[in-house]
């Protein structure tokens, strides 16, 4: 991997990812034209405020929805194949959308379904995309690849929008859909292109189910990352007004077009655009904290100012300002989340975080969709401005970690266990016991440790984990854990980060005594399995 020197465009260098990124940027205009499309089209079909808010809800539920089993898919197999087959079912959805246009067949019930389609390919095309953006530049240039991946889709909105707005005017809908579906061929290419360096795996992927819960068990029990999705998920709740009202705007309160709609919403990828090529200069001078509290504060006034805004010019000019804190709060929270994600699950995690942003917009273009419908286009964004105001109060309780640039890669066990039992994968359960002999005086120290440890190893696939102290033996600790399966405990084992590996050292500091630690690992049986098999334990190194 070359040197960084922190510049936002240095990622590029590398030419695989230089190539997907040239590429995303033709594929993140298909999805705005796509969405400009079926917004303004959906306005000619239905005049409910509420039915067009759904265009948006019907794009992000799927990535809600499936997120979680897409980045369970990214991180259990080829994560090229998966963006591709992504690619593909997005590329069906449009075709679809186009046919069915140029018949003049799309209801508003079909541009629905044709959009839950695309949606459905985006979700599951995005984990696998971003989980692989470290393989491609490593880990001190992930922030200036997140900025430029956020640079791609928004000048992809700033431009898509006017382009789908004159598809739509002089070439009607036919030819927008279809040419949103010709925009994600270059994609495929460049992934077809690619030629990726998969590290073999040693043991059978996890199933599906198993792998999903393990994403969600690791989000549940950091509490960094879980500081980051719910900030996350209020940010996207507040700016969806945006995203539902904007038609209404550019046709009720403006009395413009498809063009004007257009305009606005390029407006706002503009202003997305410079934030994230100011982004490297901001990232030194700001604290993660610091950046969504001002920022959150700019958005929320802005909103405010576009709910009684007359001119589509300062309507433009407070968009610009929203796009460009909507996306530097977005890549904050996206950096936040790949910060904290081992290399192991940073799919899973990657895509509860974009299943919390989706949730966000979706559920939140719904609820301004309904208020607007009850009270007026400019009381739904008046009250969502207010909404982004009181989030800047949230950084009080819920603190965003810094973004340290280490390493997270997992360390390896150093030595594999000895087995003398005739054990296959789902042999289990697996019993850990692990005894240290711990001082008086190191006692208080020893527990604090061992709860942060007790975390670690639950976020890794442990469970029932405890720690016990002898009654006639004070000094004797014994820490147990358990794991459903041999193979469970084998990943286990080879899932600590670094960090992780540090705390299992101070532990060991603690022991005192003759004797190493001892550690025993039991194949747990039924009572009624005992007639037929023997219980065994052995004493091995520590894991």
């Amino acid at each position: 991997m070359p040197r960084y020197s922190g510049s936002t465009l240095e990622p590029l260098r590398e030419a695989p990812f230089r190539r997907i990124w040239i590429a995303s940027l033709l594929c993140n205009g298909a999805q705005q034209i796509q969405s400009v499309t079926a917004a303004w089209i959906m306005v000619q079909l239905a005049a409910s405020p509420e039915q067009v808010a759904l265009v948006q809800t019907a794009i992000m539920l799927p990535v809600m929805l499936l997120a979680l089993p897409s980045g369970a898919l990214a991180d259990l197999y080829d994560r090229r194949k998966a963006a591709i087959a992504a690619l593909v079912l997005a590329l069906i959805g449009a075709l679809t959308q186009s046919v069915l246009a140029l018949t003049g067949t799309l209801s508003s019930t079909l541009l629905l379904v044709c959009c839950v389609v695309i949606g459905t390919g985006v979700a599951l095309f995005a984990p696998a995309w971003q989980a692989s953006v470290i393989e491609l530049v490593g880990a001190k240039a992930l922030p200036a690849a997140v900025a430029l991946n956020s640079m791609s889709n928004n000048l992809a909105r700033s431009v898509g929008p006017a382009i789908g707005g004159f598809a739509v005017m002089t070439l009607g809908a036919a030819a927008a859909f279809g040419f949103n579906a010709l925009l994600y061929l270059p994609m495929l290419v460049a992934l077809l292109l690619w030629k990726r360096h998969a590290v073999p795996a040693t043991l059978p992927p996890e199933n599906l189910g198993r792998s999903s819960v393990s994403g969600l068990r690791y989000a549940a029990l950091s509490p960094p990352v879980r500081r980051v999705l719910f900030r996350a998920t209020a940010s996207a709740f507040g700016t969806s007004s945006v995203y539902a009202m904007l038609p209404l705007v550019a046709r009720n309160a403006l009395g413009g077009d498809a063009g004007t709609f257009g305009l606005l919403l390029g407006a706002f990828g503009i202003g997305a655009v410079t934030a994230a090529l100011a982004a490297s200069l901001l990232r030194g001078r700001l604290s993660p904290e610091t950046s969504v509290r001002i920022y959150s504060l700019i958005q929320g006034i802005a909103v405010l100012v576009l709910a009684v805004s007359p001119f589509v010019m300062l309507s433009a000019a407070v968009l610009f300002v929203t796009g460009a804190c909507w996306v530097t709060n977005n890549a904050t929270y996206n950096i936040s989340v790949q910060m904290a994600a081992p290399r192991w699950v940073a799919g899973r995690l990657l895509a509860i975080f974009h299943a919390s942003v989706a949730g966000g917009l979706g559920l939140g273009s719904w609820m301004w969709g309904y208020l607007a419908s009850e009270t007026g286009v400019a009381s739904a964004l008046l009250v969502a401005g207010v909404f982004l105001l009181l989030s800047t109060f949230l950084g009080f309780a819920m603190r965003l970690p810094p973004h340290a640039e280490t390493e997270t890669l997992s360390v390896p066990a150093a030595t594999s266990p000895e087995v003398r039992l005739d054990l296959h994968g789902r042999s289990g359960p697996i019993l850990l016991q692990i005894s240290y002999r711990i001082p008086d005086e190191r006692a208080d120290a020893f527990c604090r440790l061992m709860q942060q440890i007790r975390r670690g190893h639950e976020r890794n696939g442990a469970y029932g984990v405890s720690l016990a102290r002898d009654i006639a033996d004070p000094a004797l600790w014994t820490e147990t854990l358990r794991y459903p399966t041999w193979h469970d405990y084998v990943r286990a084992r080879d899932r600590p980060t670094q960090a992780e590996r540090e705390l299992q050292s101070q532990v060991i500091s603690l022991h005192e005594g003759p004797e190493p630690i001892q550690v025993r690992r039991l194949l747990e049986r039924p009572f009624e399995s005992l007639l037929s098999r023997r219980k065994a334990s052995y004493e091995f190194d520590f894991p």
